[in-house]
């Protein structure tokens, strides 16, 4: 089968692709080295130099501890970026909404972006506190967002959170990494995941406003991929409701991001929500992302997206409905046992119910402009300026960050000078 020069050969199902060739069985041998060395080289370090530091009953090893999980997450988001740039070249393409729903005036827009000498985006200066939330395509969708980040100027890679499904949690190096990396692991039954959720969340944002860090806290509302089998799913729950079904996204589930919301607000002055609108070129409309795109044809075979096309709509969360907050003390962390009740894990059913009438509202507003980008090759009606970033490291120093070359120098030289003092 021909493929059209415009189109490429990722605009064919994977499934059409002609067999891989020696050259990309070489990539993905380069790749599974690479990639795997890095992984260990930063969980090893997490071992060998930061476990200890934990261990210690001191105020200052426990900081260094702090520390040196922040530079390993970014480290990994390096590593990212970096595989990215070697195997599997692509850039962001980045709008902003000008007109709906989380609106961002030019004139903000321009106080983002970050030029270089040459005008070329560097970096974006979005809020530093913030709730990511986008569309799940594909399962490189968190890939993406953690290099997304790394394009941000308060170094939002290193302050990453993310839910994971609880049987991640012991997998070899990955799972290990992810625990130290104090991700949240959910067993995915709301009953026993909502107060840990709450729990977790309100610790992190009280340390984040008291020791004044970034906080990025990812989170697909939809709850997984828009597949054969979930397409389905969420056209019988829509028939239940009496709603509309989405034509090129799920649903979305609005429980888990509402009691983020709840459990972080109190405990964070000015925190955002981030709605990023993800498009990958080649993927026909109502097709399946990951007939086009998978982490191994992306990665091994090095058919990478030409661009990954991002609209970013930004709030602030006090503006949104997430309801009557005004019994939550924010310097407290919520009380788990039996018998308390956290204002996060009890909700009123009109205020559950007005956020996720705002939040179904925000999906169908994203749902119409993917239907109007596969059209017209934009998102919005009017045409909006595009600011293309490379995924590629900005400085060359940050290769050996990503394998994790800077940290035993940097815990032994603090450790050598707590000897010395």
């Amino acid at each position: 089968m021909t493929v059209d020069s415009t189109t490429g050969i990722h605009s064919l199902p994977i499934s059409q692709r002609p067999p891989t060739s020696w050259k990309q069985k070489l990539r993905a041998l380069a790749f599974f080295f690479i990639f795997n060395l890095g992984c260990s080289m930063i969980n090893a370090s997490q071992f060998v130099f930061l476990l200890p530091l934990r261990l210690l009953p001191f105020k200052w090893s426990r900081s260094l501890y702090d520390e040196g999980i922040r530079y390993t997450k970014g480290a990994f988001g390096c590593l990212l970026v970096l595989m990215c740039q070697w195997f599997s070249p692509t850039s962001l393409k980045i709008t902003f909404e000008a007109n709906g729903k989380g609106a961002i005036p030019q004139d903000v827009v321009e106080s983002i972006l970050v030029r270089d000498k040459e005008d070329k985006v560097v970096s974006l200066n979005l809020p530093s506190k913030f709730v990511y939330i986008a569309n799940h395509q594909i399962y490189a969708d968190w890939w993406y967002a953690w290099c997304f980040l790394y394009y941000m100027s308060s170094e939002a890679h290193r302050y990453i959170y993310i839910t994971l499904k609880k049987s991640l949690r012991w997998v070899p190096v990955v799972g290990w990494g992810m625990q130290f990396f104090d991700f949240i692991f959910l067993a995915r039954s709301w009953a026993s995941d909502r107060r840990q959720l709450a729990v977790h969340l309100s610790s992190l944002g009280k340390t984040a406003e008291s020791d004044q860090m970034p906080l990025a806290f990812i989170l697909y509302p939809e709850g997984t991929l828009v597949s054969k089998d979930t397409r389905p799913i969420s056209k019988k729950f829509a028939d239940k409701m009496g709603i509309n079904d989405m034509s090129h996204v799920l649903l979305p589930r609005s429980t888990g991001l509402l009691y983020s919301l709840r459990s972080l607000s109190p405990r964070i002055s000015n925190l955002h929500l981030i709605d990023v609108t993800m498009v990958y070129p080649g993927i026909p409309p109502l097709a399946y992302g990951q007939d086009y795109y998978t982490l191994r044809s992306m990665f091994l075979d090095g058919v990478a997206p030409p661009a990954v096309h991002m609209h970013l709509r930004l709030f602030k969360v006090e503006e949104v409905p997430i309801g009557d907050l005004s019994d939550t003390e924010s310097s407290k962390i919520p009380d788990t046992s039996p018998d308390k009740h956290a204002v996060e894990v009890e909700i009123p059913t009109a205020e559950k119910e007005a956020f996720d009438l705002w939040l179904r509202n925000l999906w169908q507003e994203k749902d119409e402009s993917i239907g109007r980008f596969h059209r017209s090759g934009r998102f919005s009606e009017e045409k909006l300026p595009v600011f293309e970033v490379p995924l590629k490291l900005r400085r060359t120093r940050e290769i050996f960050d990503a394998f994790c070359f800077f940290l035993p120098a940097t815990v032994i030289g603090y450790l050598w000078s707590k000897l010395k003092a």
